[in-house]
This record gives structure tokens, sequence and C-alpha cells, in this order.
């Protein structure tokens, strides 16, 4: 067996190195108009800076066209003029050459008209370095048309980069924002005096996803929203469940699969052990009550959002209830339907800090409608639309997770591996309550409607 197991791995690294890797690249977008946000509101701009950063932002996503990044950020300097602020300006102009999505690790074609304001001329976006950047999307190769910048009369050099990072491509996933001062543009106004200081701005935190149903034996809860409906039975049935994973680890017996958490791990049942999957940093495994339906799910989030959602419903006694440890699943309360979530996805990030975490500038926005909530929603409703496009086909980075056709998906072998969710509940990405950032699970679509909501976004689940 052990002969045999050589021999596919064998077979398996020789496949690999025959065929061209072909993965999705991906980013927290929203973290690539954060600043330029931030900067907005100290400049007086109020509520028409998030508008334009979310529309921004938005055409980072890989279905976007050639040029709609571009005419993005004129709409930023065009604001930028109006408001008289230079560091909106230097901001617009790095993000005019941010990275976008590649859907299969080719380079991204070029805008190809003149942008509309003078401050973008000459300038056009980076690619990823994991990006093969002999090839483009749509099969065109270097030197033909869109392969390279307008305005000039041969391909980049070094392939790749870009003004404001002209060594060659940047890391995959990240922001340009985070890595120069300098937009490299003849016409850029001069960068702040003095320099942030190490860059206090918090990277994007940590999202967590949501992966396919459990099959529990529990109950559904009844009667109304009240305490003493379904949304108590929620919270309390969130606690138990919080309660008796604490009893668990990784050599506890498990049934095909059912799902929890271990540790701070989010855990599922492998051939009657449980195999874990470590949350993002700052995050942990924990049961959570849904929202607008009975049921719970498991997911990885921070401990302040996970207490909020518990407490909203009612339930007293924060995240693992009055209960000892691994206490009776069928006591007077009855318990939803459980629901399960997975390892941390990147998703399109929140664009301000957590409201419990020092503010990194004077200019953090509210944590309002103008603030991370609205975000929050506006980057659940990019993910869907963005989901919405994709096939199980589809290709795919290894630790990926997604929504295919309704299920939840996950990235093996270069393609998403599709999972339904239980009946009457579907995929969908979702905003965080308490804190910057999105999850992905398996809920009922009024639920996933009535969360976008509740942040102020407008135009349903898919924006």
């Amino acid at each position: 067996m052990v002969k045999l197991s050589m021999i596919l791995t064998g077979l398996a690294a020789a496949s690999v190195q025959a065929l061209p890797l072909q993965r999705r690249i991906a980013q927290s977008i929203s973290a690539s108009t954060q600043q330029w946000e931030q900067a907005c509101r100290a400049a007086g701009g109020g509520e028409r800076c998030n508008p334009i950063s979310v529309t921004a932002f938005s055409t980072l996503l890989a279905g976007a066209g050639p040029c709609e990044q571009q005419d993005a950020a004129d709409t930023m300097v065009d604001l930028a003029k109006q408001l008289g602020s230079d560091e909106m300006i230097r901001l617009s102009q790095i993000f005019a050459q941010q990275p976008r999505n590649t859907p299969n690790s080719i380079a991204v074609p070029y805008c190809q008209k003149a942008p509309q304001n003078a401050e973008l001329n000459g300038l056009f976006q980076c690619q990823f370095v994991g990006a093969n950047q002999e090839k483009f999307i749509g099969g065109a190769n270097v030197g033909e048309p869109g392969t390279i910048p307008f305005g000039l009369n041969a391909p980049v050099n070094p392939l790749g980069s870009c003004p404001a990072n002209p060594d060659g491509p940047i890391a995959d996933g990240s922001q340009l924002v985070d890595l120069v001062q300098s937009p490299g543009a003849p016409n850029a106004p001069n960068a702040p005096a003095p320099a942030p200081p190490a860059e206090t701005t918090a990277p994007a935190p940590a999202e967590t996803t949501a992966a396919p149903p459990a099959q529990t034996n529990t109950p559904t809860g009844g009667g109304g929203g009240g305490n003493g409906g379904f949304a108590l039975a929620n919270g309390q049935a969130a606690q138990r469940l919080n309660a008796k994973f604490a009893t668990l680890n990784a050599d506890s017996p498990c049934t095909a699969g059912e799902s929890a958490c271990i540790g701070a791990a989010f855990a599922q049942c492998v051939n009657g052990q449980f195999s874990a999957q470590s949350c993002a940093p700052s995050t942990v495994c924990v049961a959570l009550p849904l929202v607008n339906s009975p049921g719970t799910s498991i997911t990885c989030a921070n401990l302040a959002d996970a207490e909020d959602r518990i407490a909203r419903t009612g339930a007293t006694g924060g995240i693992a209830g009055n209960g000892a440890a691994g206490g009776n699943d069928d006591d007077s309360t009855p318990a939803p339907t459980t629901t399960v979530a997975a390892e941390p996805e990147e998703t399109a990030a929140p664009n301000a800090p957590a409201p419990n975490a020092p503010a990194p500038t004077a200019n953090a926005p509210s944590t309002g409608a103008g603030g991370f909530k609205l975000a929050n929603g506006q980057a659940a409703q990019a993910l869907n639309k963005e989901f919405a496009g994709l096939t199980a086909g589809s290709p795919c980075q290894a630790g990926e997770n997604a929504c295919v056709n309704g299920g939840f998906a996950q990235c093996v072998g270069g393609t998403f591996a599709v999972t339904q969710c239980a009946g009457g509940l579907t995929c969908a990405a979702l905003p965080l309550v308490n804190s910057p950032g999105t999850s992905i699970t398996c809920t009922t679509e009024a639920d996933a409607l009535a969360r976008i909501q509740a942040t102020g976004a407008t135009g349903g689940i898919t924006g």
C-alpha cells in the first residue's frame, strides 16, 4: 500500500510538472481604496467618499473591463480636485496601478485609451508576480493588441512592472498602496511629509468562510423572532455547541460529515477522525446563531463578533453559556439546524479598522453607514456577484473558498469541489456584524438578504 501511494504521488508530481499551473490570483480588493477614502473624509468629502471607493475597488475583480479601473481612478481624481486634496490625488494615482484579479494566472490586459485627468497620464496597472507575463486574458501573447499600455510602443520592461513599482510585478494578493509612497508619475504631488510612521494603517482583518452544512440531528426551533422564539433558541443552541466543542480534541470519535471546533480550529470528520484547519490570525472557530431563521453556523470569527451575535439573541452567559461543557443538546430549548463554516477565505476586505481597535489615523471613518458596516455589506455583495460567474471548472487557488451554483466550494487540485448546502439553504457571502470583514456560509436567502440590508447596502444580495 505504501509502495502504491509512492507511485501515485510520483504520477501526481509528474502531472503537475507537465501541465501549466493555472489558478485564480485574488486580493482583498477594498484595501486598495481604504486610505483614499480616509483621506477623502479628512478633506470633507463626507458621504461622497464611500460610493466612489466601492465602485473603484470593484473594478479590480476579474470580470471588470480593461478601462474600468482607469475610469474609476478618474472619478477619484475629480473629487480630489473638488476638495483640493493632493493626498487624494496621490492615492488615486497609486490605485490606478493596483494589479487586478486574474482568473487563471495570466496577465490582465491594459486600457487602450487616455485618462480624463492629466494626473493619470502614463499610469497603468502592475501585474501580480504569479501571473504568466507572456500570456494575457483573452488569449493574446505579449506584444499583441491590449498587451502594451496606452501611449507605449513596446511591452513593459520588465514585464509586469508599472511606474510606481518599476522593478517588476508585485507579490500575489498584495496592495501597492502598502508598498510604495510615490506613484512614480510625472504629475504626482509630493508624498506627505513626514511619511506615516511604520504605516500604522492596520492590514485588512482576516475574513472567514463558511462551509457545507453539517448533517446534525437537532430539531428546528419554533416560535417567533423574540426572546421566546427561534432567536433565543438559536443563541442558546450556539452556546451548547461551543460548550460541547470545548471538550473535544483531535482524537475524539466522530461520524462522517460531522463538523466542530477543535481548540481554535475548524474541524471536519474524515475517516472517523477530526481533521482540523486553522482559522486566520485574530479569529477562532465558534458556533454562532443564525439571524433571520432557526439554525446555527460554525465559523471562524473574532471573539467580539461572536459574543455580540450571541448576546443579541437574548442568550446570557457568553459564548458557551452557563451550562457545563458538553451539556445536553436535547434540553428544554429546541436546538436549530446547524450549518458549518470553514477556514479563512481571502475576500473583499473592509475599508475601515475594527471599532474596538485604536484608530490608525485621525481620519478613520466612522462605524455608521459610511464606515465598516456598509463596506462589509458592499464587499459581500461584490463577492456574491463574482460567485455568480463561477462554475465547478473555474480555475482557483489552493485554499480558496467560494460559492458555486448555490453550493459551498473549496479549491482542490486547481478546480472547485462543490458540496451542496442542506435543504432550504444556499451558499452566500455575508457581512460580519461587529468588525470589518465578510464570511461565506450556507444560510437562507432571507437571512443573507436581511444581514446585507442591515448594513445599509442596497441592491439585494449581489448589489
